[in-house]
């Protein structure tokens, strides 16, 4: 009897495009992806300076429409999407019954009865499933469109001047967590003003069969300064903004107040929702752990899993750790008990079995100039 072979994985539509700029693609979620082209470093600068165009095809893309998509929303979720005006969004979570954090999303509003939500690649599938199941009862349809849409994404302080002249919608009008219907560079869009850097910048969803177009249309009025961006500089410059990454900060053993995430749980929806009970329970009594941001200042980086230690033993462990290339120190988030994480607190990351001098601060390490 021999192994099954590997399943095989998951292309986007620009991968072409990708091998032709260098791209290195790794398996990411079930996906070939670029993690870097020209390097993390200079990728990661360019977003913070100048502009940076990701291939984030690999996200899912769940519609759901019907007189009682709001409603069901509100019940599958720990937001209350029937309160957003149409073209709004919202960040929101799916929990299970005992409030642990199944994945984190993204959800727009693009109609009376219309809704978008974006799940995570690797937890797309069980986002899709758990909708489906969700939904039932109530007057509201689940169109699964992940593997049917392509989404691409421009980020960076120029990116609002390289995607102007390409699209009839007011980009300038267009406010952050918002989204138009409209196109790009002729290409039959849906246009958000949200990210994933930090920085100001739009991602741009259309039909898998136009990804191409679309890609070589943003590069074009771009150059020079637009660079492709991988998976690489996608965390450090996500981690730089002190926001969670599924898997790391966020997972089913964790809740969303541990999270620092507790005003995205909206416990004043008038009806009830999957997570309630428990989440009430965690807002009234209070965490044991909560999600911090350390400035390591010895030698070494922090990484995954790494200990972190108070003088009374172990206190918790990184879930995310890189050298900033912007503020030129190691940083890292992770989860510590609640007494040590309070901003200022010394305390040591265990680093190739040497304690390192790491202190809290407040989240984000890096917030843009408005």
């Amino acid at each position: 009897m021999t192994d099954a072979a590997p399943a095989a994985l998951h292309q986007t539509p620009i991968r072409e495009r990708h091998l032709a700029l260098g791209a290195r693609l790794i398996d990411f979620a079930g996906w070939e992806m670029p993690v870097q082209y020209r390097g993390i470093l200079e990728e990661h600068r360019a977003v913070r300076e100048r502009a940076g165009l990701f291939d984030l095809s690999h996200m899912g893309e769940l519609f759901v429409s019907g007189a009682d998509a709001g409603r069901a929303l509100a019940y599958a979720l720990v937001t209350n999407p029937p309160v957003l005006a149409e073209g709004r969004a919202q960040y929101s979570m799916i929990v299970a019954p005992n409030g642990g954090v199944l994945d984190d999303l993204i959800v727009y509003r693009l109609g009376e009865e219309r809704y978008l939500v974006v799940a995570n690649a690797s937890n797309a599938q069980l986002v899709s499933d758990l909708l489906a199941e969700r939904l039932e009862g109530f007057k509201a349809v689940l169109d699964d469109r992940s593997l049917a849409t392509a989404l691409v994404a421009i980020q960076g302080p120029r990116s609002l001047e390289i995607l102007r002249p390409l699209t009839a919608v007011d980009l300038d009008a267009l406010r952050h967590y918002a989204i138009a219907d409209g196109s790009v560079a002729g290409i039959p869009a849906l246009v958000a003003r949200t990210g994933y850097t930090g920085e100001d910048g739009f991602e741009v969803f259309v039909d898998t069969g136009r990804a191409v177009e679309l890609w070589d249309a943003i590069m074009n009025a771009g150059e020079p300064d637009l660079l492709p961006i991988g998976l690489g500089a996608r965390d450090t410059l996500r981690l730089e903004a002190g926001m969670p990454l599924y898997g790391n900060e966020l997972d089913e053993s964790t809740n969303p107040f541990e999270a620092g995430l507790g005003r995205v749980v909206k416990l004043d929806k008038p009806d009830e929702f999957v997570g309630r009970a428990a989440l009430e329970r965690v807002s009234r009594d209070g965490v044991e752990r909560k999600l911090v941001g350390l400035v390591v200042r010895g030698r070494g980086i922090a990484r995954h899993g790494y200990p972190i230690r108070s003088g009374e033993g172990v206190t918790g462990s990184v879930t995310s750790g890189t050298h900033s290339p912007t503020l030129g120190e190691p940083i890292a988030m992770g989860y510590v008990a609640t007494a040590d994480a309070e901003p200022g607190t010394m305390l040591d990351v265990e680093i190739r079995d040497q304690p390192v001098p790491a202190e809290v601060v407040p989240l984000p390490f890096y917030r843009r100039a408005t």
